[in-house]
């Protein structure tokens, strides 16, 4: 026993280390040509400064590691792997009578520790400057002014509302929307406030409003009811549990959200009328990143193992980059058969973890005799 937490540190130690060369190679390289491609699409905005896309470049490198991850504890798998296997001492390790079971045990720890830590503190800081990112891209780079310009500066919002009748919501047509800082202006903006029968109660016409920290100030605003005379107008107030920043949010893409902000936005976009599955399907993958991780170390060592006995580095090395290249297809494939609607979130979110660790046990549980 003692024997065997030793040979297990030791091949989590020099595991862990080619690991993190791996990532730092493979995010260097992703990094590389995503500054490229920036550099390019900056070429016609003499706004957008060599320096300004060096600092887009290396906003979106944190991003790059969460990412690249799983394929880097693939990848480092197998080259700590064949190193053990090079030099014989996975051959030792099994004369001595200790399983393929016990030796892995320590690499399988530390990948999933590695999913565990990027989630739960690389993926706040990757949300924090991605979004940060996008706003410069968004800025220098594109034509349009944001997410808020689109549609020529209109804005359609579903939000609760029971000031009328308990269950009923409004639906929030605004245009003329400008966002300066923290504060949210709009031109003419009309309220239809809907009953939990789905039945119009009232419209709200104002003449320009404005968001404030829990409500909706409208100037000018007339209420009108069916077979009443409207009101004068008025300055009105409709309480809303939005902000700038949510609304802002609810444009762009899961990413620039982190694994603490998604739940409880997941629930604001659903109280709000959004659609939530591209959220769902970020929360619910990042959930399933740890095993994913952890999985990869174990195809990574099925792959080492067979060629520790049957030779061949090429075949090693072709099959690991095969298998990474399917899982990451297959996760494309299931995100996107998730954000159609086709697949559950939860299954298209957890399937190429599912499956990878499905080909680790197959392939273990084939080349392992005792």
């Amino acid at each position: 026993m003692f024997l065997s937490r030793i040979l297990a540190g030791y091949i989590s130690r020099l595991f862990t280390i080619s690991v993190v060369a791996m990532l730092g190679a493979l995010t260097g390289l992703v990094s590389l040509f995503d500054f490229l491609e920036l550099l390019r699409r900056s070429a016609t905005r003499p706004d957008a400064t060599f320096g300004l896309v060096v600092e887009m470049a290396l906003l979106r490198v944190p991003w790059a590691m969460l990412q690249i991850l799983p394929f880097a504890i693939l990848l480092g798998g197998i080259w700590a792997f064949w190193r053990l296997a090079r030099s014989s001492e996975l051959v030792v390790a099994r004369a001595a009578g200790l399983s393929a079971w016990q030796f892995l045990l320590g690499p399988i720890i530390c990948a999933f520790a590695l999913g565990v830590f990027a989630v739960i503190a690389v993926s706040p800081v990757s949300a924090m400057l991605f979004a940060h990112a996008n706003a410069m891209e968004e800025t220098f780079l594109d034509a349009g002014g944001g997410p808020l310009a689109l549609n020529g500066g209109q804005l359609w919002l579903r939000q609760g509302d029971e000031t009328k009748q308990k269950g009923g919501f409004a639906i929030i047509h605004a245009t003329g929307v400008m966002r300066r800082g923290a504060v949210l202006t709009t031109g003419p903006m009309t309220v239809f406030r809907i009953g939990p029968n789905d039945k119009m109660i009232d419209r709200i016409e104002a003449h320009n409003a404005k968001l404030s920290p829990g409500d909706w100030l409208l100037y000018g605003a007339r209420v009108l009811v069916p077979g009443q005379v409207p009101t004068p107008p008025d300055v009105m107030t409709l309480p809303t549990d939005l902000n700038v920043n949510r609304i802002q949010q609810s444009f762009a893409a899961p990413d620039a959200l982190s694994f603490w902000q998604l739940p409880g936005f997941i629930r604001v976009l659903e109280r709000s009328g959004f659609s939530s599955v591209a959220h769902r399907l970020r929360f619910q993958a990042l959930l399933a990143l740890p095993l994913l991780c952890a999985t990869m170390s174990l195809v990574a060592a099925g792959f080492s193992m067979q060629t520790s006995r049957r030779g061949g580095i090429a075949r090693m090395i072709g099959g690991g980059v095969a298998s990474g290249f399917a899982l990451f297809m297959l996760s494309q494939v299931a995100q996107q058969f998730g954000q159609s609607g086709a697949l559950p979130v939860v299954l298209a979110a957890w399937a190429p973890a599912a499956a990878g660790l499905m080909l680790a046990l197959s392939l273990l549980l084939h080349l392992e005799d005792g």
